[in-house]
């Protein structure tokens, strides 16, 4: 089976690689090869690249950039997804595609079910449902999943941010009043090939899912559990839990709103491929265990 894995240089991407090589072979092409930012030029490539199976994990994902770079935005979570869906349904292949927490309004009381109805806050939100739009309007088979709060053992996220800053300063303030739960590239990566291979082999289960670590904490909680991790896995850091102030979301300067509450109800995709989700503690501990040893081995 041929793979093409679109964004294969970011996060999720990185993580992907990997896992999904189980299914067969990953042509992963860098953005000048393939740019989601060019939608009419995407058609032509994947009539040359003719893939058996497609993983879409490029998105533009800066958040705030996107309330002022709105056309870019679209280009990449809107109008590419657009293209690349119409052409795996013309051409009966697999499509596998993430979106976000973002595209509710974080107003409910409960987790997010896939039956809510969405309303973004953000230009970002907006854009990915747009995306999720084009997905099912295509009837292309595909997993649609969103999920919340992407991190992974690599710069450019919330954890790699604190673990700098905790390492040079000896307090931080993080916001308190958003809640949601912070999920791993590797829990996703491994999570979303398993469902895939259970679509694969038996033609049902395609559809929107939510898929994200058990539990729930806001920045302020997850900043703390950082700091209460990390040193025991020799991060030298400054700043101790206690010296971890928490803040209201209209101290933090953002031009983008964030939604307050970004949990996601994921009992559906449990459920339908029988796969428990691990608590975002614990898959905070592995990575963290991954990044230290990383760093071992690079001294």
């Amino acid at each position: 089976m041929k793979v093409l894995l679109t964004g294969g240089s970011g996060q999720l991407g990185r993580a992907l690689r990997s896992t999904l090589a189980e299914l067969g072979d990953v042509v992963a092409p860098p953005r000048v090869e393939f740019d989601l930012g060019q939608a009419l030029s995407l058609t032509g490539k994947l009539d040359a690249l003719a893939p058996d199976l497609i993983v879409n994990a490029a998105a533009y994902t800066a958040v705030d950039a996107a309330e002022t770079d709105v056309a870019a935005a679209r280009a990449v979570n809107a109008e590419s997804v657009a293209v690349i869906a119409r052409w795996a349904a013309a051409h009966d292949v697999p499509l596998v595609h993430y979106s976000t927490d973002y595209v509710f309004d974080g107003a409910l009381c409960r987790p997010y079910r896939e039956s809510d109805t969405p309303a973004p806050l953000n230009v970002y939100g907006a854009t990915k449902l747009e995306g999720e739009e084009a997905v099912l309007e295509s009837g292309a088979r595909a997993l649609l999943l969103r999920t919340s709060w992407v991190y992974g053992p690599n710069d450019g996220n919330f954890l790699a941010t604190m673990l700098r800053l905790m390492a040079e300063r000896s307090e931080l303030s993080a916001v308190a009043d958003q809640v949601g739960a912070p999920t791993d590239t590797g829990l996703i990566a491994r999570a979303s090939v398993a469902a895939l291979r259970q679509c694969l082999e038996s033609g049902a289960g395609w559809g929107l899912y939510h898929l994200a670590a058990a539990g729930e904490t806001s920045w302020y909680g997850y900043a703390v559990e950082i700091a209460r991790q990390a040193p025991s896995r020799g991060f030298a850091l400054q700043c101790v839990p206690d010296a971890i102030r928490p803040i209201a979301s209209r101290d933090w300067p953002a031009s983008a709103r964030r939604p307050a509450n970004s949990r996601l109800d994921c009992s559906l995709f449990s459920a339908t491929f029988g796969l428990t989700l691990p608590c975002w503690r614990q898959r905070l501990a592995e990575v963290l265990d991954q990044l230290a040893e990383s760093h071992h081995d690079a001294t």
